[in-house]
């Protein structure tokens, strides 16, 4: 008897699971049956575009304020990063105006005497009977030799005249430590001079920008051999020259 209970009841349960699986079949066939989508999207957890604002600005918990949690305005706590130091410009290097020598500035000039040049005398052998005259700029200024020599040997009462042909194209100057030269032809190499005598003193005069007249400045003293140089009444002298070639040439 139980048996047949037994019996029925497991064709009861097949029964019901063929149905089961019948209907299941027929639901996915007519497109009526459930898919799986995922979780839906109410329930994602990621951030909205404003919650990520906020934590970028140092906000707080998502939906509030931009303040922090203890109710303070957050700050930045990341250091500012810093900008590279910039060169400072170099100094510029200025000179004073100065009045060099060749410097192509204005140079103060002064006439060259006997307080700012030294004069040496020397008689030479070429050209015979002559005389070189040596003035040497001894200031710390450019000094110009004007026009010629006004020279005295001895107890002369006038000074000789000039070689006209030996004037040069300029006024001859002298920086600081630079000479010109002028050359005194003593007396006639023929003999044909006359009012001869020996000379042991010379006294050299300069001239000015408009000549011999309007310059008194200091003359030059410079000695003579002991035994003195003889002089005639042809003597004669150059102009201020720029070598000693120049003047020794008449």
């Amino acid at each position: 008897m139980s048996s047949i209970r037994n019996s029925r009841t497991r064709l009861l349960t097949a029964a019901a699971t063929v149905a089961i699986a019948a209907l299941s079949l027929t639901a996915c066939n007519d497109g009526s049956g459930v898919k799986d989508e995922g979780p839906s999207a109410s329930s994602s957890s990621s951030p909205s575009a404003q919650e990520s604002q906020d934590a970028q600005d140092g906000g707080g918990e998502s939906g509030g304020d931009k303040n922090g949690t203890d109710g303070k305005p957050a700050h930045n706590t990341a250091k500012p990063t810093a900008s590279p130091q910039q060169p400072k410009p170099a100094a510029t290097a200025t000179k004073p105006a100065g009045s060099g020598s060749g410097s192509g500035t204005d140079v103060e000039r002064i006439v060259c005497d006997g307080s700012n040049t030294k004069t040496t005398a020397a008689p030479v052998n070429r050209p015979v009977n002559h005389m070189l005259l040596t003035v040497t700029n001894t200031s710390g200024k450019r000094c110009d030799l004007y026009s010629y020599p006004a020279v005295r040997l001895g107890e002369a009462q006038s000074v000789p005249p000039v070689v006209e042909e030996s004037q040069p194209q300029a006024v001859v100057s002298l920086e600081p430590g630079q000479s010109g030269y002028a050359a005194v032809a003593l007396s006639a190499t023929d003999g044909s001079g006359s009012n001869g005598y020996t000379a042991k003193t010379l006294v050299v005069s300069f001239a000015g920008p408009k000549g011999l007249a309007d310059y008194d400045g200091p003359a030059a003293r410079p000695a003579l051999p002991a035994k003195g140089v003889y002089v005639d009444d042809s003597i004669k002298v150059t102009y201020w020259q720029t070598s000693m070639d120049s003047a020794l040439t008449w």
